[in-house]
């Protein structure tokens, strides 16, 4: 399952960085929850698709530099770049952890931190 959890992830997150964000919330569950650390906690697809409504007006780029999955989890390490409320390019470096449930996306908890340009 841990491989298959992993293609789910993958199809998902090439689907973000193509604008496709209801294709992508077609592989959350409906009650997923979204925790960023030390920001904020979304609950439900309706508070995901408000959220990437604001924050991903242009959708954005990056790179996953290494994927681990383990049973019901799959960890993703990598770099985004997308535009702050300004409108100004911005990095992070970020760790997300997925657990998946029933072949869905069912909660993320993310590890976001900008870095220096």
């Amino acid at each position: 399952m841990s491989l298959n959890n992993k293609a789910i992830l993958e199809t998902a997150n090439a689907m973000i960085t193509r604008g496709d964000y209801e294709g992508f919330l077609s592989s959350c569950t409906d009650d997923t929850t979204w925790t960023f650390v030390g920001d904020r906690i979304l609950r439900g697809k309706e508070a995901v698709r408000q959220y990437m409504a604001t924050v991903y007006e242009e959708a954005p780029k990056f790179i996953v530099e290494n994927m681990i999955a383990e049973g019901e989890f799959v960890t993703a390490i990598g770099k985004i770049s997308m535009k702050n409320e300004n409108g100004i390019q911005v990095d992070y470096d970020y760790c997300d952890v997925w657990r998946f449930q029933d072949g869905k996306m069912a909660e993320l908890k993310a590890f976001v931190i900008g870095t220096e340009a």
